[in-house]
């Protein structure tokens, strides 16, 4: 009886002993930050991309004919001028189309006059009340038809001409031969690309432009083109025409900047640099360290400084690199935003701040 009191007794001891323990709560965490007070501004970028001179408007001149060139007359950088020939098909066949169109006009102007003459005499005859009325109808009849076979055969003789002449091809305006399609002998069908032409006028400074780019700067954008090989050669553009679909294989868009009075030394296809000033809206520019993401969207952790605890905010980024993040919506000027240690924090966690970061 004893032994089982001082069992009882020594447990009760151990069991109040324990639940002191308990009863301490544990001194919250405060994580040790470093931060950074956010600034909105506007900030300028400088762009340069690379580019080729080209003519405003080119143009690929070809046959109407299928046909054997006989005769090429200009080449690579030849001048060509209004209405000048530069290549020729074998007129063979065109000839004997306008041949044979001509002597079907003959015949049929030959069988027009008789029909008329004909006519004539049975008109006579018929007031006269010489010849029955159906042999005058019939007279008739083989005028009019002699009318319209005269008409068919004038409207073929003028395609025929028109065919024969289609075996010159001619320029239309004034330019600069930049790329020839077929050689003396081949034989080339209608369409086919013969002459390049470059015809006279503006020139294009042209450039692939990232979609970002495009995103971002204004339409009316003025560049300043330098020739890559000799930078002190330089001229102002302004762009005149953006592409509305991407390249398929770059997702780049082709951007066309017309020259202002271009140097003689700005050849077409000579390789030039086009340099421009973008700025972008004004935006809270980060450390790339202070973004994490709150329900798959990009995020920071702002402190309160009379709590001194954190919270979570969800923001809009404009752009960002591994260097630095800018964010155009969710933060404004003298909030404190953490930079380091944004892994270990969560809302309303304690912190220390060990100063901005700069």
């Amino acid at each position: 009886m004893y032994h089982t009191r001082i069992a009882v007794i020594v447990f009760l001891a151990a069991t109040v002993a324990g639940c002191g323990d308990h009863e301490a709560p544990a001194p919250q965490q405060i994580r040790p930050v470093r931060t950074v007070t956010a600034e909105r501004h506007a900030s300028a970028e400088s762009l340069s991309l690379t580019g080729q001179i080209r003519a405003q408007d080119q143009a690929n001149f070809a046959f109407r004919l299928d046909g054997r060139m006989i005769e090429r007359l200009v080449n690579v950088g030849d001048i060509v001028k209004p209405r000048q020939v530069i290549a020729r098909l074998d007129p063979q066949i065109q000839q004997n189309a306008l041949r044979q169109a001509q002597a079907n006009l003959s015949a049929a102007q030959g069988q027009l006059t008789q029909a008329r003459n004909d006519f004539d005499r049975q008109q006579q005859l018929l007031e006269k009340g010489n010849t029955p009325r159906s042999r005058f109808d019939q007279a008739q009849q083989a005028r009019q038809t002699a009318e319209a076979q005269v008409s068919a055969g004038q409207a073929q003789l003028h395609t025929a001409q028109d065919q024969l002449g289609y075996t010159d091809l001619v320029a239309d305006s004034a330019g600069t031969v930049t790329a020839v399609g077929a050689e003396p002998g081949e034989v080339v069908a209608a369409g086919r690309m013969v002459v390049q032409v470059a015809r006279q006028g503006g020139r294009d400074a042209v450039f692939d432009v990232p979609a970002q780019v495009i995103r971002t700067a204004p339409r009316d954008l003025m560049v300043e083109i330098a020739l890559t090989d000799d930078p002190t050669i330089t001229v102002k553009g302004r762009v005149r025409e953006v592409a509305p679909q991407a390249d398929p294989a770059t997702r780049t868009f082709l951007v066309k900047v017309g020259l202002i009075d271009p140097p003689d030394t700005m050849r077409l296809g000579a390789t030039v640099t086009g340099h421009v000033t973008l700025t972008t809206p004004a935006g809270v520019e980060l450390p790339a360290s202070a973004l994490t993401r709150a329900n798959g969207l990009p995020a920071v952790w702002v402190v309160d400084p009379k709590t001194e605890t954190v919270s979570l905010r969800t923001v809009d980024t404009q752009r960002y690199d591994s260097a630095s993040v800018v964010v155009s919506q969710g933060l404004e000027t003298g909030e404190v935003v953490v930079t380091a240690g944004v892994q270990a924090l969560r809302p309303g966690q304690k912190v220390r701040l060990l100063g901005d970061a700069k």
